[in-house]
C-alpha cells in the first residue's frame, strides 16, 4: 500500500547566485529591490577588495625593487665595481636617490672614520635602508590588503 502522506510544500527560495526567485507553482518572479541591492553591494565589495589587493601588491613590489637597488648598490661599492660603466652608474645613482639622505654613504646614520672608499658606510647604511624599505613596504601591504 502506498503512503497517503502529502508531500511537503516547497517554499519560495532565493539563491545567492540567482537573481530570480521561484514561487510554489514553479514560475520565476522578478528579483526584489533588496535582492538587487544586495547583489550590487557584493559586487562593489568584491571590486574594492580586488583593487586594494592589487594596490597592496604594487606597493610591495615597489618596496622590494627599492631594497634591491640599495642592496645591489652596496654590493657594487664593496666589490669596487667600475664606476665608468653605465649600468653601475645607474644603480649607484638610484641607490643614492633612494637612501633619502638619512642612509647616505657620506653622511648617513653610521659613518666610519677610517673608511676612505666608503665601503663600510655603503654596506651598513644602504643595508639598513633596504631593510627599512622592506619593513615599511610589508606594513603598508598589510594595512591596505583586505
Amino acid at each position: 500500500m502506498a503512503d497517503d502522506k502529502p508531500e511537503p510544500e516547497k517554499k519560495a527560495e532565493a539563491s545567492s547566485t540567482s537573481t530570480t526567485t521561484t514561487s510554489d507553482a514553479g514560475t520565476k518572479t522578478a528579483p526584489t529591490r533588496a535582492d538587487r541591492r544586495r547583489g550590487t553591494a557584493a559586487a562593489v565589495k568584491k571590486g574594492t577588495s580586488t583593487v586594494r589587493s592589487k594596490l597592496a601588491s604594487l606597493l610591495w613590489l615597489v618596496a622590494v625593487v627599492c631594497a634591491l637597488f640599495l642592496a645591489v648598490g652596496a654590493l657594487l661599492v664593496a666589490l669596487k665595481a667600475n664606476q665608468d660603466n653605465a649600468v653601475v652608474t645607474f644603480i649607484l645613482d638610484g641607490a643614492d636617490t633612494l637612501d633619502l639622505g638619512v642612509f647616505s654613504r657620506e653622511d648617513g646614520i653610521f659613518t666610519f672614520a677610517k673608511d676612505p672608499n666608503q665601503v663600510k658606510s655603503a654596506l651598513v647604511n644602504w643595508g639598513l635602508a633596504a631593510l627599512a624599505f622592506l619593513v615599511v613596504g610589508k606594513i603598508v601591504d598589510r594595512v591596505i590588503r583586505p
